[in-house]
């Protein structure tokens, strides 16, 4: 595939313990020249002060990726935890965003942590046994290739991360075109969820729109279902720019 001035860069930031190699199957089906991973601040095994990188860094990481492709507007593809630091890009820097594909994700609310719990002497979460983890989240698609590989490149997650309130102010965030991939929860049951007022789900009724694209199978769709995935995204990014 080819880039041209009417196709958006794509730029891949995948959740908790992942880096930019969780995206290299979907990268085979989009092209070097169409897409960009990005591995966030904290997730870097060879950053010797990983442990101690915020939201705010990952934030920062993102914003400088997108200045990298030019000065036309990205499509953010956002997996699962990355939702948390595109949820700041969004409110910090909006107009650089043409579209935001949440991958069995979405926004985050004002005030959201994402593990208010951990201990206060966790310094990292590595990722957990695929027993827990599997209670979690959907495992469902996975192959014993792919959890060996998900076990073996995992790096743990900086608590750091986990903890920091998310500070949003910007209501321009609301206006960024918004789609919604869904994996593990169907779209109608994700749209009745956010009628019924789940705070999960609150952020999205605040959005002026998003649309919605049922890609059934388990929270890790880059391999369980690459190829249909990566298919989503370049639609998603063709209506962007359209959109443009």
């Amino acid at each position: 595939m080819t880039t041209t001035a009417n196709h958006p860069t794509i730029v891949l930031i995948a959740g908790h313990w992942l880096g930019a190699w969780a995206w290299d199957d979907v990268l085979s089906h989009l092209g070097p020249d169409r897409a960009v991973a990005l591995t966030l601040p904290g997730l870097d095994p060879a950053d010797p002060e990983r442990a101690s990188r915020t939201l705010d860094e990952q934030a920062a990481a993102i914003l400088d990726t997108i200045a990298q492709q030019g000065d036309r507007p990205v499509v953010l593809v956002a997996h699962s935890g990355a939702n948390v630091p595109v949820s700041l890009v969004l409110d910090r820097r909006p107009e650089l965003v043409a579209r935001v594909v949440w991958v069995d994700s979405g926004p985050v609310a004002d005030g959201s942590v994402f593990a208010p719990e951990l201990p206060d002497a966790l310094v990292e979460l590595p990722l957990p046994p695929f027993e827990e983890l599997g209670q979690q989240a959907s495992l469902d698609g996975l192959s014993a290739e792919a959890l060996a590989r998900f076990r073996d490149r995992s790096v743990p997650e900086p608590a750091t991360v986990l903890r920091q309130p998310v500070e949003l102010a910007n209501e321009a965030r609301h206006g960024v075109p918004t789609t919604l991939v869904c994996c593990s929860i169907p779209a109608e049951q994700v749209r009745e969820l956010v009628r019924a007022g789940h705070p999960m789900f609150a952020e999205l009724a605040k959005l002026d729109g998003f649309d919605v694209v049922d890609l059934p199978t388990g929270h890790w769709p880059m391999w369980s279902r690459a190829a249909d995935l990566a298919e989503v995204i370049l639609a998603e990014a063709s209506t962007a720019a359209t959109d443009a």
